[in-house]
């Protein structure tokens, strides 16, 4: 009997032990452990950005995007079939060069080292982004749908506190890319969940719970980066926000090609106002061999692309493009924010004092470039926000836009 007693007490020791491992597995702490080592893959080697970035320079074949199942057994395609400027420049791609002429600094970390080539550079999540986030599994993604549709004015999320914009946009024609250079800025935000950014949209499908769209431009959001830097970024998703993408390379799908350009990281230098002013460019457009939709900063970084798969109307083409300016209006106090967009001041303040979107262009069906057909405009609260196309022999298509929010019109 005694023995009997002890051998239950040792099963009961032992299921008390594999309980207590259960439970820490699942405790937050592991979850989150869990899912920090998702997201950082292992890299081959690790630079501190002056601004506490950490990049990690991960082997090309191991990044974010080869966790989708559907890329399990993906060959990378390392270079476009086509450019939208005409027949591909493979000097374009910027991928395994090994030059040792001087390279542009485009984005901060640059000052602390490079990602050497069959790496890519990805910007490490620390244990500190998730906490911010509403939930781990949201980490990474919008909250709710954030185009604009010119064609419908929503008062009861704007009464509510919601996201507010100021675009230029085409539409009526199938589009198969789109292009602008975008003026740099760091616009002040006024509450931690609220964000500011400058983008373009490429948009497929109906503003219901279907929309396809990839986005990309810069963006300052406290809530995802854990500062006030302005910072390069995209996003994409299939089913108008609700399961499918995220920010960056936050979840699989964008495959990245490029070894000198990190999603999220910082851009530097920034414009001042009545001082000097600096762009971005970038260009996105799918290849009309392989149907991947790619993405161009600059006109040296060929960063990667979207897989066609991804998306139902993407993958044939877009219906609608949209470019400017989106900020959250949390409507704290119940007043309007004073989160800023673009520089911060409306369009007639003209150039080195409002921002800018010039050299707007689209991607044809002969994936060729031209000016767009038809550009209109469109903002939520103009008081507020407001935005102004114009067109040149300098700068082509352009508008600016912008403004500072709360004021004495804009409550």
């Amino acid at each position: 009997m005694a023995a009997a007693r002890v051998v239950a007490c040792l099963l009961a020791a032992v299921m008390c032990l594999s309980c207590g491992a259960a439970a820490a597995a699942r405790s937050p702490e592991a979850r989150m452990h869990r899912h920090l080592k998702r997201l950082n893959k292992p890299a081959v080697k690790s630079i501190e950005s002056p601004d506490g970035d950490i990049i990690d320079c991960v082997h090309i074949s191991h990044q974010p995007a080869f966790d989708h199942p559907f890329l399990k057994n993906h060959t990378i395609q390392m270079r476009p079939s086509y450019h939208p400027e005409g027949l591909y420049d493979e000097s374009k791609a910027n991928v395994a060069s090994s030059g040792d002429g001087e390279r542009p600094m485009v984005q901060l970390w640059h000052r602390n080292g490079r990602c050497a080539p069959g790496t890519v550079p990805v910007r490490r999540t620390k244990k500190d982004d998730l906490m911010r986030a509403s939930s781990m599994r949201r980490y990474g993604r919008k909250h709710k749908p954030t185009v604009a549709n010119p064609m419908s004015v929503d008062l009861a999320m704007l009464n509510e506190g919601g996201h507010q914009h100021a675009i230029s946009y085409v539409q009526g024609e199938k589009y198969y890319g789109a292009k602008a250079t975008i003026n740099v800025w760091e616009p002040k935000i006024e509450q931690p969940n609220e964000f500011s950014l400058s983008q373009l949209w490429i948009l497929g499908g109906s503003f219901g719970e279907d929309l396809n769209s990839i986005e990309a431009g810069w963006q300052v959001s406290p809530d995802l980066y854990g500062d006030n830097n302005t910072r390069l970024f995209t996003y994409w998703t299939s089913d108008a926000y609700q399961a499918t993408g995220c920010y960056n390379i936050l979840c699989s799908g964008f495959v990245q090609i490029n070894n000198e350009v990190a999603m999220g990281a910082s851009i530097f230098p920034i414009s001042g106002y009545s001082g000097s002013q600096y762009d971005i460019s970038i260009l996105i457009w799918k290849d009309p061999k392989e149907g991947h939709w790619w993405m161009q900063f600059g006109k040296e970084y060929v960063l990667g692309y979207w897989p066609s798969f991804l998306f139902s109307y993407l993958a044939d083409s877009a219906s609608m493009i949209e470019w400017g300016g989106e900020v959250v209006n949390s409507q704290a106090e119940g007043v309007h924010t004073s989160t800023q967009m673009g520089s911060g001041h409306f369009p007639e303040e003209g150039f080195g004092k409002a921002s800018y979107f010039k050299n707007i262009q689209v991607v044809d069906s002969t994936n060729n470039l031209k000016a767009p057909h038809g550009m209109g405009t469109f903002t939520e609260q103009s008081n507020c926000y407001d935005v102004q196309n114009g067109n040149n022999a300098d700068w082509g298509s352009y508008f600016y836009y912008g403004g500072p929010g709360r004021s004495a019109n804009c409550q």
